[in-house]
């Protein structure tokens, strides 16, 4: 079932995005060597409290934490630890909230200090990936669109596509209908109309597609043991194009500070 939302829905959905985007950039500005993801959690959940939010993630089908910490092969649902981030590291956060009924859910993989070309590389291109996906996310194009366009830019590099997991609908549930996959073809999939809200979120490797599910039952990484890198965007569908409900830019800014 996919729900369409009203503008007004869209709107504290947008706030609740807007959220995490700051949580993300507040947690962003704590990523350097020597903190551990467990201290990083920490700080984000002290910062989604204290903007009147809960974390969307704690609890959620029993998941420990507020954040998903997925650091270097981890692709997502890492589970913030006392591991040390070290210069050379990426690390991929995902965030959630849920305030006046509704979900936030974004990510950001960061760099740890300097890290290798070709590791810089593969965040450019996925968070390049990400924008010319979300750039077909318009009314009466279809999620196949979305898909292509993303798995097109990323396999231009050689690098490999997740299958396993995908991007979803997003509402009063974390995880709505329909499934955004970064794979796939044009002209396939659900129609996309307007007050669809969904995120997209390539999950790209350096190395081939392939993903092995560790045995604490959350953390997905590479089977290579390549680098993985993770950014994801929440969107509400319009006629005219994307309403993009993420904003980058307060991470960004914040990163050069």
């Amino acid at each position: 079932m996919i729900y369409l939302k009203t503008q007004e829905e869209i709107e504290l959905l947008r706030e609740n995005n807007l959220l995490v985007s700051a949580t993300l950039a507040e947690v962003g500005k704590h990523v350097r060597p020597g903190v551990t993801t467990r201290e990083l959690d920490a700080i984000a959940e002290d910062f989604i409290r204290s903007h009147g939010a809960v974390p969307g993630f704690l609890g959620y089908g029993g998941f420990p934490n507020t954040l998903c910490i997925s650091v270097n092969e981890q692709v997502v649902h890492g589970i913030p630890s006392d591991y040390v981030l070290k210069e050379g590291d990426i690390v991929s956060v995902d965030c959630g909230t849920v305030m006046k009924g509704f979900y936030g859910d974004s990510a950001y993989t960061f760099a740890v200090g300097e890290i290798a070309p070709e590791v810089a590389q593969l965040l450019r291109v996925t968070k390049e990936a990400l924008y010319k996906g979300v750039a077909q996310a318009k009314a009466e194009n279809r999620i196949g669109d979305i898909s292509a366009a993303v798995q097109e830019h990323a396999e231009r590099y050689g690098y490999g596509v997740v299958r396993e997991l995908v991007g979803h609908g997003l509402g009063r549930d974390m995880h709505e209908d329909p499934e955004v996959p970064n794979y796939g073809a044009r002209g396939r999939g659900p129609l996309l109309k307007e007050g669809m809200v969904l995120c997209v979120e390539p999950m790209i490797n350096l190395g081939t597609k392939h993903v092995v599910f560790e045995n604490d039952g959350w953390t997905v990484r590479t089977r290579d043991r390549k680098p993985s890198a993770h950014f994801e965007f929440a969107i509400a569908i319009h006629k005219n194009g994307p309403d993009v409900l993420t904003d980058f830019d307060i991470i960004e800014k914040a990163l050069k500070n």
